[in-house]
């Protein structure tokens, strides 16, 4: 695995992982707002492991990725990011996008970045507006940070009841950075929430975009998740002709988190149909 640096619009960059064979059909995982690249480190490594070239990436206002100095964070300037990050790859590539990661490779799909494959995690066009609310309210809850790793991990786990508690807090550090007065803070610009200026909405930009007829596209659902509905789902399956849904039980929101086997085996079955590793052998027959 390398870390690389990848150039965007505004003389910023975007920090990503690369893992796999360069020359293989690419990956791209895009995480979800508020979390980081490292919430795909598992399923990075067996993507490439299965033969895909993978670039995790952080998005802009999150993680290692620079922050937006006018805190415009539009599904317009997330498909600009998106658009310089495909320049990563050699050949055919896929989108892996898990909520605001999700949205942001449906918008670049409609501004003719155009995917061979497309893998919406627990995100469609409508969500729950209450689901929406509730993860807007935890994330914007503590302002001031938190006194110790303890606490933030406590304040996941009262949002959370249903995600077994890890038995150390140490791994949120990849979430958290530590500031000057050693609290501890959501590692994204607080401005991503309500940053972005004013543009066509999602819906109306696939209400009049080719790609939802021809590129197969995978919904990952976690059963348990208060943000897509079954509404949603029939409202994604009227606009994306060959859509496919993969229910994910005993899975809410972050379904790669609680159910990683299962979202693994899901998205690399769906890949390995739509976008192979390698091309089938032609069988020349004699006579």
């Amino acid at each position: 695995m390398t870390t690389i640096r990848i150039p965007v619009a505004g003389g910023m960059a975007i920090m990503a992982d690369e893992l796999g064979d360069p020359d293989a059909p690419t990956v791209i995982l895009g995480h979800g707002g508020g979390q980081t690249r490292h919430s795909w480190d598992r399923a990075g490594h067996e993507l490439a492991e299965a033969g895909y070239h993978v670039i995790n990436y952080d998005l802009l206002g999150h993680g290692e990725s620079d922050w937006e100095p006018e805190g415009d964070y539009s599904m317009e300037r997330r498909a600009s990011d998106l658009a310089e990050i495909v320049k990563c790859a050699r050949g055919p590539f896929a989108f892996v996008g898990a909520s605001l990661g999700g949205l942001s490779a449906m918008a670049a799909a409609c501004h003719g970045v155009v995917p061979a494959a497309l893998v919406l995690v627990d995100v469609v066009v409508r969500l729950s507006e209450a689901g929406v609310d509730r993860i807007v309210g935890f994330m914007s809850a503590n302002p001031h940070g938190f006194a110790s790793l303890e606490e933030a991990a406590d304040a996941i786990s009262a949002y959370y009841p249903d995600r077994k508690r890890p038995g150390s807090a140490e791994g949120l550090r990849k979430n958290l950075r530590e500031g000057p007065d050693g609290r501890f803070y959501w590692h994204w610009d607080p401005r991503f929430l309500t940053g972005g200026r004013p543009g066509r909405s999602l819906e109306d930009m696939i209400a009049t975009a080719q790609w939802p007829q021809t590129v197969p596209t995978l919904l990952v659902r976690g059963m348990k998740s208060d943000i897509v509905t079954d509404e949603g789902v029939d409202h994604l399956a009227e606009r994306i002709a060959r859509l496919e849904v993969a229910d994910i039980s005993g899975a809410g929101h972050m379904v790669a988190g609680d159910r990683n086997d299962l979202f693994n085996a899901a998205v690399i079955a769906f890949l390995g149909r739509v976008m192979p590793t390698r091309q089938p052998e032609v069988v020349c027959k004699q006579g």
